[in-house]
């Protein structure tokens, strides 16, 4: 008999006294059957109709794992605890969560395929009064609650607009979740205080929808709402209903898209709710809850083939039989291959003893010597191979034509970044080190600086800070948007920082969106600095002069990306390049086209994205054409100092028809 509940998307929220709580799980066998294996279906079902502990406190606390500040009471979910609310000790800024105790398999990693689930809820947003009592006014202020699949059953995030999932807005956390979000929070891209939002492992929504234009409800009105959220694992997508408690499910959901949750799901996830409360003092209460899921699997099938020997071995172990099966003609014949084989090799490895003292004693005299955590040390090649795990492809954190960036782990637990330079690029060990003791001399936030370095035999490996929230690119071309508050304030950052570079006559000489990365407090900070130099070069005032120049046209480069949200191919000067486009739209004069349309209409101030546009043309004009140094550049941004006349048309040496040697000739 099928227990799973039908129709179960149209159960209204009932006030009954009895707790009816049903899960199983069941296999259904499908067609497709592999060798030795079966095809099999997983569901997982459960329902809440409300949260009555004192009927059945045992199944409730068993089932529910309540987190931060939250709390069963009146027969529902509370977060944040409203009977801890004080004068004192006031329910702003709290968070808390209330998670399924077991976790639900929602992923299969054989097939790399996601699993599918449904689930609804009803739920209300609230006011606290100063006795510990829940408000009967719905417009209470900030807060929001979401929906979430984690990883775990021990996180809870920070309070405010971030809804007590994340710890750290760049923290890449493997969650989903759709918020219900009645606050409004510009810099993470909120269109208003009333909109549902679907995110992907960052507090920035990867799809929103505005509530009052999409569905015939507010979250800021006094009545119980019902979410309907439906993912098709096969199909790789998700719809989104909201609609009040007791009515049936609406007809349009207020969100539906294609989505691929494979990246952010584990075998096993914990799903449930989170909630917290900004300066107000919200209160997010779920009513009752229905949960299913399915994934597939593949159930292995018995062997019919029996071991005899096995079944001998283990009767004389555990029997006083004293049965012994006799050995085999095969394995005495492969013990004494064995003895003959060792006996070899320990000849041998006694008669190069003698000639490999020498060397031996070299490699310990190769020994480190304890450093300063802060001064660059010299690391092996071994130390190297260990920390990357051989160099493992799950190490690798990016790539380019200079070589490959991979993550390390030192001895003692600390994370670093270990650029591995290609063996075809010529580095003179001199002129690392050169470059590493210039670099040792700056100290600036928005400069990482260099850990150490590797130069034995054909290997060249230069050691950074490693960053977990990752490079730029990731941000602008992964999942997520960025703001534009948060893209301008990253531009000023990393301009502020090559300024710094260059006042100290120092180039960067690999700038681009994939060597500026993110840290902790989301500021920017440039490394992958360049090391590669063409033989017979030098490094004498002519050319850094050089270099910095071209360090300002990449910076240009980084400024129309960034606006853009978009990635510059190749040599990024053709007329579908980013740089293409820029110019062609200052020629027509509709250079906010060039503008994130995704950023665009949330952009606070649309002149302003328009005008570090211009800024960033400007850096990839050549210098007899007037492009500005670094330390005017910062100037520009700081300021509304005015931002020099632009040429009428694109100049001719960013033109494609030119080769990259030439047009960056024409450049200096």
């Amino acid at each position: 008999m099928d227990s799973r509940p039908s129709l179960w998307w149209l159960l209204p929220f009932s006030a009954t006294f009895l707790l009816s709580l049903m899960q199983n799980q069941q296999f259904a066998i499908a067609v497709h059957r592999p060798a030795g294996t079966t095809l099999i279906n997983v569901s997982k079902n459960f329902y809440f109709p409300n949260f009555n502990p004192n009927l059945n406190p045992y199944k409730i606390q068993d089932m529910i794992t309540l987190l931060g500040s939250s709390k069963i009471s009146q027969g529902f979910i509370q977060i944040p605890d409203a009977s801890a609310f004080t004068v004192d000790h006031p329910t702003a800024y709290r968070a808390g969560r209330a998670i399924y105790a077991s976790p639900v398999r929602l992923f299969n990693p054989l097939t790399r395929t996601p699993g599918s689930f449904q689930t609804t809820f009803s739920f209300k947003l609230t006011a606290a009064t100063n006795d510990g009592s829940v408000s009967g006014e719905g417009h209470g202020g900030e807060g929001g609650l979401a929906f979430i699949i984690v990883p775990d059953e021990f996180t809870v995030g920070r309070p405010g607009p971030w809804l007590g999932i994340l710890n750290d807005v760049c923290n890449h956390y493997k969650v989903f979740y759709v918020e219900f979000d009645a606050s409004l929070d510009p810099e993470f891209g909120d269109p208003n205080d009333d909109h549902v939002g679907v995110n992907l492992g960052s507090v920035v929504s990867f799809k929103i929808a505005n509530i009052p234009s999409k569905a015939n409800v507010s979250l800021h009105s006094n009545v119980v709402h019902r979410a309907w959220i439906t993912y098709n694992g096969q199909r790789r997508r998700i719809d989104v209903h909201l609609g009040s408690d007791g009515h049936s499910k609406p007809s349009e959901p207020i969100l539906s898209f294609s989505l691929d949750l494979s990246p952010f799901l584990q075998e096993y996830m914990f799903v449930g709710f989170s909630a917290s409360a900004g300066k107000s003092t919200k209160i997010h209460s779920v009513l009752s809850w229905n949960f299913s899921s399915t994934t597939q699997a593949l159930l292995r099938k018995p062997s019919a083939r029996i071991c005899h020997r096995n079944v001998a071995r283990q009767v004389s172990k555990y029997t006083d039989s004293g049965y012994r099966a006799p050995p085999s003609s095969f394995m005495i014949f492969v013990a004494v291959l064995g003895l003959c084989t060792l006996a070899l090799i320990s000849f041998y490895c006694n008669s190069m003893r003698r000639e490999r003292t020498d060397s031996l004693i070299l490699l310990v005299d190769k020994k480190q010597k304890p450093t300063s955590p802060k001064k660059a040390r010299r690391y092996t090649v071994v130390e190297v191979f260990k920390a990357t795990r051989g160099f493992g492809k799950s190490e690798v954190l990016g790539s380019d034509f200079r070589g490959v960036l991979y993550r390390g782990t030192l001895p003692n637990g600390r994370h670093v970044a270990m650029k591995r330079y290609l063996k075809s690029s010529r580095l003179a060990t001199r002129r690392v080190l050169q470059r590493i003791d210039e670099f040792s001399q700056i100290n600036h936030p928005g400069l990482t600086p260099i850990r150490g370095w590797c130069c034995e035999k054909y290997e060249t490996i230069i050691v950074f800070n490693y960053f977990p929230n990752g490079s730029l690119d990731r941000w602008l071309y992964g999942l997520g948007v960025l703001p534009w508050s948060l893209r301008f304030k990253l531009i000023k950052e990393i301009a502020e920082a090559l300024c710094f570079l260059h006042s100290k006559g120092l180039a960067h000489g690999n700038f681009k969106t994939s060597s500026v990365f993110l840290d902790l407090n989301y500021q920017a900070v440039l490394g992958d600095y360049d090391f590669i130099f063409c033989p017979g070069e030098k490094a004498g005032p002519a050319e850094s002069v050089a270099s910095m120049n071209e360090d300002v046209f990449r910076f240009g480069m980084l400024v129309l990306e960034t606006i853009a949200g978009k990635k510059t191919v190749g040599e990024g000067v053709g007329e579908k390049s980013i740089l293409g486009f820029a110019w062609s739209m200052h020629e027509s004069g509709e250079k906010a086209k060039v503008v994130d349309e995704r950023v665009l209409g949330h952009c606070a101030n649309s002149e302003q994205a328009v005008r570090v546009l211009e800024i960033g043309l400007s850096c990839t004009l050549s210098k007899n054409d007037g492009r500005p140094c670094m330390e005017e550049v910062v100037q520009l941004l700081n300021t509304q100092k005015p931002v020099p006349q632009l040429p009428p048309g694109r100049p001719a040496e960013l033109f494609p028809k030119r080769s990259s040697s030439e047009r960056l000739a024409g450049l200096v």
